[in-house]
């Protein structure tokens, strides 16, 4: 019996393992971290970017997994998590459309000149009024 809920809790824990090291070679691979790094002029920190990043991983999974409740005042800390994971996601999504050479393509297909910028930062506008209204609304 011990036997195997030891081995099924080692095959759980290296499957998890590998996961979340694929899912940080991913982001480290399409450049989501040296881009931040670089466009905040703080490469002198690279050591607790990634202590950070170990330790956000490791509570997000423990904190998924054991259903942990926030000990601060739910709303105001749920707001501020949710704009910084919208930030990195926004980052995300935007270094892997840059990798992909996506922005150009975008461009030439619509005919844009200029002003690419302004379309993403429409778009951004409009899912950050989406998500306002869904939150304040009480649909989530």
């Amino acid at each position: 019996m011990y036997l195997k809920l030891g081995i099924l809790a080692f095959a759980g824990l290296g499957a998890g393992a590998v996961i979340a090291a694929g899912i940080f070679a991913f982001l480290a691979i399409i450049g989501v971290f040296p881009r931040l790094i670089g466009v905040t002029h703080t490469a002198e920190h690279v050591i607790l970017y990634e202590t950070l990043l170990i330790l956000g991983g490791t509570w997000g999974n423990l904190a998924d997994l054991y259903s942990v409740a926030f000990p601060f005042p739910g709303k105001s800390v749920l707001a501020v998590c949710g704009t910084a994971v919208g930030i990195f996601v926004g980052c995300l999504v935007m270094s892997l459309a840059e990798t992909l050479k996506a922005l150009p393509i975008l461009n030439r297909r619509i005919g844009l000149a200029v002003g690419l910028q302004y379309v993403i930062l429409a778009v951004a506008a409009g899912k950050a009024f989406g998500s306002a209204v869904y939150f304040l609304r009480g649909f989530g």
